[in-house]
């Protein structure tokens, strides 16, 4: 089963599959197609973070993987270019990085790396074959999606936007010649294909001296540690830092030790999530950085949960644009990948040779001097990039879940992840349920903002009244974005349960 945004993109995972692919070559399939068809949330251009549950030993191209348990996480985030320099963004008067047009929040793109890390580790057809349906879209030329349609009009004007750029109406026919290309060097050359490529060349000139080619010789890809706790009966995983995958786990083992009402209709449910998000997340822009440690031991999540009875608990959203897909096999491998521009088109800069914008996820990156996460040579900014996996307690594979969002990710999983475990909830039900979620004015600022932290509220939530009387600022948002979010879920009997978020529009969760 494959779970996207788009289902172009999740025909092309079980493609895979039907032609003896594992749920690696799947995910990638997809993700492929999504760089091509939804540039307005992913690309070449962008970063990749997954988790791996591989069941029974898998044999891979490299031969059969299992080793240190069933989950392995990838950090496929890329890196800060041997020109980036703080001092200087400070001399200029910048107090945070550039969120756009500027090179300087465009560390090196780690997606291309993670596909073939990922491919190389779990993969069992050829690249090539892997890439075709992505490749021919992008050739012959695909409908423009609702999403992406309204979305292109904001980089009509940038240079190297190309065909982007005359999208007028959903249904345009779209081509993007440049990236299939791309993903035929790829297939054909490896990461020398891109990195050192057509791409690599376009990325060195544009960024004049913010990149070296040893920046682009150096892998982004690295698979580490996962991080897990223990909630509601099952193990949660996600990915350590540079990601914000922490927030979601402290979450839910702060929420695990309170005493939660009989129905998620209750506001008082939705207020127990928010104590717990807050206590969990309050002083992320300190703590996050890719060398973070210690933030998941019991005592740290025994002092956030008594946080959660403070009413002078101090916060200092919106959209953010991403995409989340997850696929699992026969054999029970399963992969849980989220990929991202960060904002919107990223960085609204294009490579000139492919037209692959460029994320702007250097905006996770400080200017405040001696900062763990100070913006600087080779380092990786912090993400909010959060993958899901749920496991049983004899360490078999329970579901697979993620969701766009920026900062929101985690407080939207929190909600999905408790309807599913504590009461109950069907994929669907969980998915589709309303949400809340805390506001943000970029989606990448929610835990800065002076102004406090308000609770915005989805259409047919119903916990308005009740979050007021129980000391919240509250505010309606009707049609706001609350994520993009998907889930396949492994039933008692080993069948599959998916679903795909219907605020995507087009998504789809596709089995065989």
């Amino acid at each position: 089963m494959v779970c996207s945004i788009d289902h172009l993109a999740s025909a092309a995972g079980v493609t895979a599959l039907d032609r003896g692919g594992s749920a690696a070559d799947a995910a990638i399939a997809a993700n492929a197609v999504l760089a091509v068809t939804s540039p307005h949330m992913c690309g070449l251009g962008g970063d990749l973070f997954t988790l791996v549950h591989d069941g029974p030993a898998q044999s891979g191209s490299h031969g059969p993987v299992r080793d240190g348990g069933p989950v392995h996480a990838l950090n496929a985030s890329g890196r800060a270019g041997s020109g980036a320099d703080a001092g200087r963004l400070r001399a200029e008067g910048h107090r945070r990085m550039p969120h756009r047009l500027d090179v300087r929040s465009v560390p090196v793109p780690g997606c291309v790396d993670g596909w073939l890390a990922l491919h190389a580790r779990y993969g069992r057809l050829p690249l090539a074959d892997v890439f075709a349906p992505a490749v021919r879209l992008a050739r012959d030329g695909f409908p423009a999606s609702p999403l992406l349609a309204p979305m292109a009009r904001e980089i009509a004007d940038r240079p190297g936007a190309g065909d982007l750029a005359g999208i007028r109406a959903a249904g345009d026919r779209v081509r993007r010649p440049g990236v299939a290309r791309a993903l035929e060097a790829v297939a054909e050359g490896g990461r020398a294909g891109f990195y050192l490529g057509e791409f690599g060349e376009g990325l060195l000139e544009l960024g004049s001296g913010e990149y070296t080619r040893a920046d682009l010789e150096r892998d982004n890809a690295d698979w580490v540690e996962p991080l897990r706790v223990r909630a509601f009966g099952h193990d949660v995983w996600s990915a350590p830092p540079n990601s914000q995958g922490y927030l979601l786990l402290l979450s839910l083992g702060i929420l695990d030790g309170l005493e939660l009402p009989p129905s998620t209709a209750h506001a008082a449910w939705a207020h127990a999530l928010a104590r717990s998000a807050r206590a969990a997340a309050h002083d992320r822009d300190a703590l996050l950085h890719e060398h973070a440690t210690g933030l998941l031991s019991p005592a740290e999540i025994e002092r956030r949960r008594a946080l959660t009875g403070r009413g002078d608990l101090k916060v200092p959203a919106a959209d953010g644009d991403t995409t989340y897909l997850c696929a699992v096999d026969g054999d029970g491998l399963a992969v849980s990948l989220i990929q991202s521009n960060a904002s919107g088109f990223g960085s609204f800069l294009f490579e000139p040779r492919t037209g692959i914008n460029l994320h702007n996820r250097g905006i996770g990156f400080s200017l405040e001097p001696g900062h763990p996460a100070e913006y600087g040579p080779g380092r990786r900014p912090p993400h909010t990039l959060t993958p899901a996996l749920i496991t049983r307690p004899d360490g078999s594979l329970r579901s697979v879940a993620g969701t766009m969002g920026g900062d929101a990710q985690p407080q939207i999983l929190l909600q999905i992840i408790t309807r599913l475990l504590r009461y109950g909830q069907s994929p669907g039900e969980a998915i589709a349920a309303p949400r809340w979620r805390f506001g943000s004015g970029t989606g990448f600022d929610t835990w800065r903002r002076a102004e406090g932290a308000v609770v915005e509220l989805e259409d047919g939530t119903g916990w308005r009244d009740g979050l007021a009387a129980l000391g919240h600022r509250v505010s309606a948002v009707p049609g706001g974005a609350f994520g993009h979010a998907h889930l396949i879920d492994v039933l008692p009997d080993g069948m599959l349960a998916g679903a795909t978020d219907p605020r995507a529009l087009t998504g789809a969760a596709i089995g065989r």
